[in-house]
C-alpha cells in the first residue's frame, strides 16, 4: 500500500501541472489512465467490479463526488475535485483533491478549499495510534468545518481501504470523540471531508447514475488521503 500510495501521489502531482482552462474532463481522464499504466498500477474505478465508465471521478463546482468526466471544457475559476483509486500488487489506495482551474482561489472559494483541506489534516492529527476511536477523527473534522461555517456533507463518508476500495469501518465527517469503532495499528482508512458553501444536503446519483451534487447548487470541495494507523500515530500513504 505504501508503494501504491506513492504512485497515486505521483499521478496527482503530474495532473495538477496538466490542468488548464479549455481542458476537458475526458482529456484529464485519458492523461491519468496513461499514467496509471506507465507506472504499473491498475485503475480501480474502471473495472467490471465497480463499473464506473472512467478511471477518475471529476466533480465540477456544485458536484460533490463521483462526477463522470465529460467533454465540457474547464473554465477559469471552476472548482474541480479529482478522486482516484488505484491498485498495485493487489492492494488499493484512495485519494482526492480540489483545485481552482487557471487561477488562485479568492474570497469564499479560497475559504471553502483551504478549510476543507485543513479539516482533513485535523482528522489525521486526531489519530493517536492504536486505540483511536473513529469518533475522534470525525469530531476533529467537524470542528474545523463547523468553525468555518461550511456545510458538512453527512450523507457520504470515508471508509476502510486496502484489499477492497470500500471496507469497514465508515468514517463520517461529524461525530463525538470517544465514540465509534476502535482503530488498531495496521488498519488503513480513507478520510475524506466533503463540504459546501451552502446547504449540507446532497442530491444524487444524478442522471449519469453516479454524480452527487449539492442540493442548493452551492460550490463544494473534497479532500482525501489513505492513512495507516501506527502504534503511536498515523502515516499518510498517499503523499510523496
Amino acid at each position: 500500500m505504501r508503494e501504491c500510495g506513492k504512485i497515486l501521489a505521483t499521478i496527482f502531482e503530474g495532473l495538477k501541472k496538466e490542468l488548464r482552462p479549455g481542458m476537458t474532463g475526458i482529456e484529464a481522464d485519458a492523461w491519468v489512465e496513461q499514467e496509471i499504466k506507465r507506472l504499473g498500477a491498475e485503475a480501480t474505478y474502471k473495472t467490471s467490479e465497480v463499473g464506473f465508465p472512467n478511471v477518475i471521478c471529476i466533480s465540477v463546482n456544485d458536484q460533490v463526488v463521483h462526477g463522470v468526466p465529460t467533454d465540457e471544457p474547464f473554465q477559469a475559476g471552476d472548482v474541480v475535485g479529482f478522486d482516484l483509486v488505484i491498485a498495485y500488487k493487489g492492494m488499493k489506495t484512495d485519494s482526492a483533491f480540489t483545485t481552482v482551474i487557471g487561477e488562485d482561489p479568492k474570497g469564499a472559494v479560497k475559504h471553502l478549499v483551504s478549510q476543507t483541506e485543513r479539516s482533513l489534516f485535523a482528522g489525521i492529527d486526531a489519530i493517536k495510534g492504536d486505540g483511536t476511536h473513529i469518533g475522534d477523527i470525525s469530531a476533529a473534522v467537524e470542528t474545523v468545518l463547523a468553525k468555518a461555517n461550511l456545510g458538512i456533507v453527512r450523507e457520504l463518508v470515508g471508509h476502510g481501504v486496502g484489499q477492497e476500495m470500500h471496507m469497514p469501518p465508515e468514517v463520517p465527517n461529524y461525530g463525538e470523540k470517544g465514540s465509534g469503532p476502535i482503530l488498531h495499528a495496521g488498519d488503513t482508512i480513507a478520510i475524506e471531508p466533503m463540504a459546501s458553501l451552502g446547504d449540507e444536503r446532497v442530491r444524487g446519483p444524478l442522471e449519469d447514475g453516479w454524480t452527487f451534487a449539492t442540493r442548493d447548487g452551492s460550490l463544494s470541495a473534497h479532500f482525501e488521503h489513505t492513512v495507516l494507523i501506527t502504534k503511536n500515530g498515523a502515516e499518510i500513504l498517499t503523499t510523496l
